[in-house]
């Protein structure tokens, strides 16, 4: 009888898992889809873990979960949740979902704002381990973000005095890419470097730490957004602070002409920067493509011209710009259609004034008649 007495509770409230609950956690109130309350077994001290048809209820539990619930866990939760910090969806990985879960429950740094000083200071300062350029080993390095200074600093020497590379914040992104990098914890930071993207990759075995970099960056980028635009509101600043990828993978790719073999490359949409590289984590990328908007002449269609040459791969795709088409091959089909829906999905999306701004090697030319080449 008490599993029935729950689903009231079940079927009025507004799930943190957004998905259907199984499961629920008998000491915090709150229900569960399944990939939370893995996590959640994990704080065992803190969070019991039952499933809600199959496990005995008592009547103490039952009414301690219909006088809780997912609403009333967050007003309790998640009091003082900055703007800047990411809150995790559930396609996200594993490490900033079970850091969030933590945070909120383990650490409570919502209830208590001092708790929230290692990524909110505006300073940080710590060891990395950063993936070398040439033999593609991590080495431990100094990093330091200072919104003072404005920048993300690292340095190849623990007592140096001058940083190996200088990374401004309104340039910073940074996305969590663990089966990228090989590490549970890694993350990609990208920045420009004379007007080209730069990659770096770095992890830390403590995930927390990895975390609490992640949303210092986050801050950084967010008090930066708040001077360069004074009448800005939050919701329209959070969206810019750090942003995923629209897709990644390998494709196949010719040269200007169209007539040079087709390459294996691995390529990455980046809003609206094609870019690509012999290697998923090279520090540069050997070439991009800047793709606009259907107004400015851009489209993308599927196959190749009947007379191109050189292709392994049987399914193409075209992107026709103002001054040249671009040609790509996928190794299967549903690797095509994904393409083609990301990159319809930039080209349906009507271009921003600030995109008209300079095209993305850096220059005042107009955005709407430029691309940037694909080279070797």
């Amino acid at each position: 009888m008490g599993v029935l007495r729950l689903w009231p509770c079940i079927n009025y409230r507004v799930f943190v898992c957004f998905a259907d609950p199984d499961w629920a956690s008998c000491t915090l109130g709150v229900f569960l889809c399944q990939s939370c309350s893995d996590i959640h077994r994990n704080i065992s001290q803190i969070s019991k873990v039952k499933s809600i048809l199959l496990a005995p209820w008592s009547d103490v539990e039952v009414e301690f979960m219909l006088s809780n619930g997912n609403d009333a866990a967050k007003a309790k939760y998640e009091q003082k949740v900055p703007a800047f910090y990411y809150r995790p969806t559930p396609t996200d990985c594993l490490l900033l979902r079970e850091q969030w879960i933590r945070a909120r429950y383990e650490r409570k740094e919502f209830v208590c704002v001092e708790r929230q000083e290692p990524y909110s200071s505006g300073y940080r300062e710590g060891f990395l381990w950063k993936r070398g350029r040439d033999k593609g080993q991590f080495l431990s390095r100094k990093f330091i973000l200072s919104e003072r200074d404005g920048a993300l600093k690292y340095f190849n020497k623990h007592d140096a005095r001058e940083p190996k590379a200088l990374m401004k914040i309104h340039t910073l992104n940074a996305s969590f890419q663990p089966e990228k990098i090989g590490q549970p914890h890694g993350l990609q930071i990208t920045y420009l470097k004379n007007n080209s993207t730069r990659n770096i990759f770095v992890y830390h075995e403590d995930g927390k730490e990895m975390v609490d970099w992640f949303n210092a960056i986050r801050a950084a980028r967010f008090h930066y957004l708040q001077v360069a635009f004074p009448g800005a509101y939050d919701t329209d600043l959070v969206p810019k602070l750090t942003r995923n990828y629209i897709k990644e993978g390998y494709m196949e790719k010719t040269g200007p002409k169209h007539t040079e073999g087709f390459k294996r490359r691995w390529f990455t949409l980046d809003d609206r920067r094609l870019m690509y590289f012999k290697d998923p984590l090279d520090a540069y990328a050997r070439g991009e493509v800047f793709i606009g908007s259907k107004e400015n002449s851009y489209t993308v269609l599927p196959g190749l011209t009947p007379s191109t040459q050189g292709y392994h791969w049987q399914y193409g795709i075209t992107i026709v710009t103002p001054d040249r088409k671009f040609l790509f091959t996928c190794e299967t089909e549903e690797e095509q259609r994904d393409w083609m829906a990301a990159f319809q999905g930039v080209v349906n999306r009507p271009m921003l004034p600030q995109e008209y701004a300079g095209n993305c090697h850096g220059s005042a030319q107009d955005l709407a008649n430029t691309t940037c080449t694909l080279v070797e």
